[in-house]
């Protein structure tokens, strides 16, 4: 059994303050971001950065659904981290400044992958699959601060 790590950055036009804001919110914004692949999306407690608690459905593969429960702490400016009452997955979003008026958005999730062959192919597989996901949430972050 070994740590399976995936992470996806983008370059976005908007303060880093700002996206960060959009990021942490929960309620209004981050509903708006997530892909096909996030489904029964609903915040339990807080809804604005630290304290929130979360729930989603991610659907990885046809085959591979986490049922995910995410308490939401912010350790330091500029970061956001969700931990997996579910299972051992963090995902801790960055936000740093890119130049002016740019912000650099770095996504990383890791996790206790399984072990074995089938070990082998989460960790072959899997980060790919999961920076896709990611990636179309940046995506989607990304056209919001260029309307």
């Amino acid at each position: 059994m070994g740590q399976v790590e995936a992470t996806t950055e983008r370059v976005v036009r908007g303060k880093p303050e700002d996206v960060f804001d959009a990021l942490a919110d929960y309620r209004g914004t981050r509903p708006e971001l997530l892909p096909e692949q996030f489904s029964e999306y609903e915040v339990r407690e807080g809804g604005d950065g630290a304290g929130t608690v979360v729930h989603w459905r991610l659907q990885a593969t046809s085959k591979r659904v986490r049922d995910c429960l995410l308490e939401v702490t912010e350790p330091s400016e500029g970061q956001l981290v969700e931990k997996d009452r579910n299972s051992s997955m963090v995902t801790t979003w960055t936000v740093t400044p890119a130049g002016e008026g740019l912000s650099r958005v770095t996504v990383t999730s890791v996790w206790n992958g399984a072990g074995g062959i089938g070990g082998f192919f989460e960790r072959t597989f899997a980060p790919k699959g999961l920076g896709r996901i990611y990636d179309a949430v940046l995506a989607r972050l990304a056209e919001r601060f260029e309307k």
